[in-house]
């Protein structure tokens, strides 16, 4: 059954000069992970705030749970958890006040709330700290509260808009973990994100946006057949190289391309171990030892860049200069 369902959405800013949305179409599963990914700007966060019933658009239909979210926002809220890029917490109450007070929001007796917060601490290992002010919290400690309130009303359908976003590599791990043990008990997760791990880590499916549009969809693996078979990659001295091209192509009939600067030697095949072990054998009787040699799956990474041009990472140092940029004009 479809838990979430979007078409054709539109949404413009700036008097129509900006189109956030531009006809997005897409749907979640119930009990799954659909991962939104793409570069700042592609529409992640517009898409969410719709579904969210924090933004109209300007045309197109969606549904959460059955419920358009036009039409009846109020029931939307009643089955939903949200938790956006940056902790909605307030920094002079603790950790405790504020998930109380976020039951309390919730129309939920005093008792309930306190008991749901507490809870809620525990399952997020928030306890020891509950009682500091939220300031004194780290990133991943914000991170993992923000999420606790989202899950005050324990929603069916859950929107993590960019969740690990200013997190170190340690509290992205750690809220990983997380969001897998809320899809085990059954929450249906939509997740926008810009890092290709995190989608690979924790998703279902993943639909590729960009510009506004959907220009892919798929489980990984899918998406990263699209561009290909695996990679044979062969790392050797500065005298073999010609040698080892030559061998390398025999192996897999196809473009052998050479990074000089890393004497690496790679080319596309598409029988896989069996290639490893062709090239081995060939670089063996021509005496050639290589330094290093390997099979290399695409990455999602080399998905968008097959799908747009340009790397994800590419995207994030433009949408930086883009704002140190703003910063200066103002």
């Amino acid at each position: 059954m479809k838990t979430v369902v979007v078409e054709e959405l539109v949404r413009t800013y700036d008097k129509g000069s900006v189109r956030a949305l531009d006809g997005l179409s897409l749907d979640v599963e119930e009990g799954t992970v659909l991962s939104v990914l793409g570069p700042n700007g592609a529409g992640k966060t517009t898409v969410v705030r719709i579904l969210a019933t924090l933004l109209a658009p300007d045309s197109g239909h969606a549904t959460v749970g059955g419920i358009d979210v036009i039409k009846h926002p109020e029931k939307v809220r009643e089955i939903i958890g949200l938790s956006g890029q940056y902790a909605a917490l307030d920094e002079v109450l603790t950790g405790w006040d504020n998930l109380v007070m976020f039951g309390r929001l919730y129309h939920l007796s005093k008792k309930q709330a306190e008991a749901r917060a507490e809870e809620l601490l525990e399952r997020f290992s928030l306890t020891d700290s509950s009682r500091r002010a939220i300031k004194t919290y780290s990133g991943g400690m914000r991170r993992r509260l923000d999420l606790a309130a989202s899950l005050i009303v324990k929603p069916k359908v859950l929107f993590l808009d960019e969740p690990t976003t200013g997190l170190d590599p340690r509290g992205r791990q750690e809220m990983w973990g997380v969001i897998e043990e809320l899809v085990k008990d059954g929450v249906t997760l939509l997740l926008t994100t810009q890092y290709l791990d995190e989608a690979d880590q924790l998703a279902d499916d993943i639909v590729v946006v960009d510009h506004g549009k959907v220009i892919a969809r798929g489980t990984s693996d899918a998406l990263k057949k699209q561009i290909g078979g695996e990679q044979l990659q062969v790392v050797v001295a500065q005298s073999n190289i010609a040698k080892t091209m030559e061998i390398v192509a025999q192996v897999s009939q196809a473009n052998v391309h050479l990074d000089e600067g890393l004497r690496r030697i790679s080319a596309p095949v598409t029988t896989g171990s069996s290639a490893l072990v062709d090239v081995l054998r060939l670089l063996d009787s021509s005496g050639i030892h290589p330094l290093d040699i390997a099979l290399q799956r695409p990455s999602l990474d080399d998905v968008f860049m097959s799908l747009t041009g340009h790397t994800a990472e590419e995207d994030l140092v433009i949408a930086e200069s883009k704002k140190k940029g703003k910063r200066a004009r103002s």
